[in-house]
């Protein structure tokens, strides 16, 4: 009977148990996709990722991530959690950068070392793609909030790093906290857009170490809030702050946190950098072993 190993990882928590919580099943190229979706609901949590082999190709690691519902052509934080369980092992030893090959093409992760373990595990996006506008009016009673809530300076906007968001931007903390989404209004409202996910940030934040605060929901994904940073959603958060040089430049360096509001506070860092027309962005944060285990 094939036995397939799993491992639990914890993404950009501040502290292990603080993250977002993943599952990473190796040798994985033998499962039908039917399985890897009931591997995925099973483990319950918001994404699952399968590394189809332990050899490289084309100069990376063939990795398919889940969702509860579907498959996903790129997800942030299972893209760091996997590359650090192909460090930690696969290679067993200290890479200074290694491939992985999602649906949507190749991600670099540069891994950055401290006393000899992973410490900041950085990826680079695939360069941003800006969708439509959309009416803050029609959106503010989705998300149980005032129109006057919504941070009429900047555009809500669709943008993607490779999965795509609707980006508000709000005037407060308590505006962000006050956030509710109306499931009924949210699955209308989806479809007649291309991004089913919507990332909610304010310009302030809890920690005074950080710089922002965002949450992300996903219903359609089966993730009604997702607990924790997710690398994807940052990524496009810092392209639309780059964009629109909503922090007072083109050039954005900032922490960002999620995941108060349901007691599991989180952290990723962002970086994105407009020049020559073209943004480029990259994102951060720690990832930690949580347990291991063989699936049969």
């Amino acid at each position: 009977m094939t036995q397939f190993p799993f491992y639990i990882v914890d993404v950009f928590g501040v502290r292990k148990y603080s993250g977002n919580q993943l599952a990473v099943v190796g040798n994985a190229g033998s499962l039908t996709t039917e399985q890897m979706q009931e591997i995925t609901r099973e483990m319950g949590f918001s994404e699952t990722s399968f590394i189809l082999t332990d050899e490289e190709r084309d100069g990376g690691y063939d990795v398919r991530i889940f969702t509860p519902r579907r498959e996903v052509p790129f997800a942030g934080h299972p893209t760091l959690g996997t590359a650090f369980v192909i460090q930690r092992e696969i290679l067993g030893g200290p890479v200074s950068e290694l491939a992985i090959n999602l649906k949507i093409g190749k991600i670099l992760v540069d891994i950055e070392y401290e006393g000899g373990s992973p410490g900041v595990l950085w990826m680079s996006q695939p360069r941003p793609d800006f969708g439509p506008a959309h009416d803050a009016g029609k959106l503010a009673p989705v998300l149980n909030i005032a129109q006057e809530e919504i941070d009429g300076r900047y555009p809500v906007e669709e943008v993607s790093t490779g999965f795509p968001y609707v980006i508000v931007p709000v005037c407060s903390l308590e505006a962000l906290e006050g956030v509710s989404v109306d499931l009924p209004r949210y699955y209308a409202y989806i479809e007649n857009t291309n991004a089913k996910a919507i990332l909610v940030f304010c310009p302030d934040a809890r920690s005074n170490d950080n710089d922002l605060s965002m949450r992300v929901f996903g219903d359609y994904y089966g993730v009604p809030e997702d607990p924790a940073t997710t690398g994807s959603a940052a990524g496009c958060l810092g392209a639309y702050l780059s964009k629109h040089r909503s922090l007072g430049g083109d050039v954005v360096d900032v922490r960002v946190e999620q995941g108060y509001e349901l007691r599991r506070p989180s952290l990723l860092l962002v970086k994105a950098d407009f020049r020559g027309g073209e943004i480029g962005v990259r994102v951060g944060g720690s990832v930690f072993m949580v347990a291991q285990g063989e699936l049969v």
